[in-house]
């Protein structure tokens, strides 16, 4: 497969916190359109916690695809499938250090939040947790068949490694938090919702959050529950 069928693959895959073979859980951060890793990575030292790998991969031209994430997906490919590509071997490169899809998160905005909710629901199996921060699942419209069908996105698919992923198609209670505001420019409300919907039958716990004319952003109270989803993944090892 060619760069121009992989654009995203070439891209350095940035990480802060704890190293990753010290770390005893990990978050893979997807930075939104016209991002950088280095600058979700600074959100993510927001929600660190001692004990977590901080993950961050790069979109080539700080775009992961060119289009609406509402469009046809075929309008955003290849940069769509690439960048799920490039979450599957962040999340396989956490698993070489120990550390298991089950104490690793998936948090996203904008474009990111839309990568991650995406690649779970194509990949379900049981995460440590996901944060969708203004965004949504891919596509001009979404068909729950669609998703509980899916045959997934693996790392394999990049050669460089495999996920596995749930027998039954299930999120096994895997925390997700959905937040968003009512009047976002880029994500319309009906689309957080049907994204909900399409999470919970797959079998996540999901805990969505509408913020009454936010508009394209992040808050404080969005960031203190991820924060708590972090400590989660710590307690968890505990246990």
């Amino acid at each position: 497969m060619s760069a121009d069928e992989r654009p995203h693959q070439d891209q350095s895959l940035l990480s802060a916190g704890t190293p990753l073979e010290e770390a005893e859980a990990a978050v893979v951060l997807v930075h939104g359109r016209g991002a950088t890793a280095e600058s979700i990575l600074g959100m993510g030292t927001e929600i660190h916690r001692e004990g977590v790998a901080l993950l961050a991969p790069q979109a080539a031209g700080r775009q992961w695809y060119p289009n609406s994430f509402l469009q046809p997906v075929e309008t955003n490919e290849p940069g769509r499938t690439s960048g799920l590509q490039t979450i599957a071997s962040a999340l396989e490169d956490a698993d070489d250090a120990g550390i298991p899809a089950e104490r690793a998160m998936v948090v996203g905005f904008s474009q990111g939040g839309c990568l991650g909710t995406e690649f779970v629901a194509r990949n379900p199996r049981r995460y440590g947790g996901v944060a969708a921060l203004s965004g949504g699942l891919i596509g001009e419209s979404i068909d729950h068949d669609d998703y509980l069908e899916t045959d997934g996105v693996s790392a394999s698919e990049t050669n460089e490694g495999s996920s596995e992923q749930s027998a039954d198609g299930d999120l096994e209670g895997t925390p997700v938090f959905v937040g968003c505001s009512d009047v976002d420019p880029h994500i319309p409300l009906e689309r957080v919702r049907e994204t909900t919907s399409v999470l919970e039958s797959l079998g996540a716990d999901v805990t969505e959050r509408i913020y009454e004319g936010m508009g394209h952003g992040v808050n404080e109270n969005e960031l203190e529950f991820v924060s708590g989803m972090v400590d989660d993944l710590l307690t968890d090892e505990d246990d």
